[in-house]
């Protein structure tokens, strides 16, 4: 079957500001969350104990859980949780969204504990499930082995780039997103009264920050996980073994910021393809897509169509994929779809007629 090649170009002109960059980190990532693209890189692929930044993923199974709003009474597991807790104890009924507001905010183990025997009836079933998330996700370079961090036995090891992977999808999620960036929060208990503030400091330091996770383990040493939006731009840093971790996020952010523009390349609507003669019918996409973009790369970006030439075919049906090009290399493609046949309106001299009244 003949392919019909269309290559459609954009020229798009826009200042922008783009200085070399560098960071304190063993390794260092900054991300798009929505594109996934890549602005600033160093040993993001480099296997290491992440320590608490691994909660992100406790966080984001036990708020996709059906058990989010149930009420948890807190078990004997809370007995063996050491290092960083918010301080519960056996008999305390808490509902299950506040534990991970400690899990967040304060980095609770003892929280950590009772989110996975909760959730899942033990720790060993909340890691596989913590496992097979990392695996849907596609973040292939991780291992969970407890829904903390702690390393002091078995750790969790994972790389710069899926922490921000896991990151951009757990930021898709409303009630994560509003967990992460919340700086206090209260909660009172048949026990106890809380008030815990978030240990992210970049929430309070730096007016576009959004969410994040902090970590520290003697092993893992300072890890940091944080997200910021600016000008329809959402991005995500992780730095991993990073003694001036904040500093060097807001670093990076304002990088990104300063060197980006977000710009919406698809549109899920019709779409006219120029010069294509061969079906009768117009086109149209599913879905929209956004991409950012330096002032070097403006010019380079361009749609290529690619069409099948099918002798039938219905409304509705595939016909081809469009690529969006930057310079040579693939950014994303999409299905193209064949629309309604345009009717063209018949002349009718008695509505002419009216139409001059």
């Amino acid at each position: 079957m003949k392919k019909i090649i269309i290559i459609l170009l954009f020229i798009l002109i826009f200042p922008f500001k783009i200085s070399a960059l560098e960071t304190s980190a063993e390794c260092a990532i900054l991300m798009d969350q929505k594109s996934k693209r890549i602005m600033y890189a160093k040993n993001i692929h480099k296997v290491k104990s992440v320590a608490s930044i691994s909660k992100i993923m406790t966080a984001i199974i036990a708020i996709e859980s059906e058990k989010i709003n149930d009420k948890v009474i807190i078990g004997d597991e809370v007995l063996s949780a050491y290092g960083s807790s918010i301080y519960i104890k056996p008999g305390e009924e808490i509902i299950l969204l506040d534990l991970v507001y400690g899990l967040m905010l304060r980095s609770g183990n003892d929280a950590a504990l009772s989110i996975a025997k909760y959730v899942s009836g033990s720790v060993d079933n909340f890691v596989k499930l913590m496992n097979k998330k990392a695996e849907e996700i596609g973040i292939k370079n991780t291992v969970f082995n407890n829904p903390s961090g702690l390393d002091n036995e078995t750790g969790n090891y994972s790389t710069a780039y899926d922490m921000a992977l896991l990151t951009s999808y757990a930021m898709e999620n409303e009630l994560f997103k509003k967990v992460t960036g919340t700086k206090r929060h209260v909660v009172k208990t048949n026990m106890n009264t809380y008030e815990w503030f978030n240990k992210n400091k970049l929430l309070f330091m730096y007016e576009y920050a959004t969410g994040g996770k902090t970590g520290f383990t003697e092993k893992a040493r300072r890890t940091l996980v944080t997200t910021a939006s600016k000008d329809n731009l959402d991005l995500v840093a992780v730095t991993l073994n990073d003694g001036n971790d904040f500093y060097d996020h807001q670093k990076l952010f304002e990088e990104g910021f300063n060197s980006y523009k977000n710009y919406q390349i698809l549109k899920a609507d019709k779409i006219n393809i120029l010069n294509e003669t061969y079906y009768k019918k117009s086109f149209y996409l599913k879905r929209s897509f956004s991409y950012p973009l330096t002032e070097m790369e403006v010019d380079n970006i361009y749609l290529k169509f690619e069409l099948e030439k099918k002798r039938e075919y219905q409304n509705g049906d595939k016909v081809g994929i469009v690529k969006v090009m930057l310079g040579n290399e693939s950014v994303y493609e999409d299905n193209v779809y064949i629309g309604e046949e345009k009717e063209k309106k018949k002349f009718n001299i008695l509505e002419w007629l009216k139409s001059l009244w």
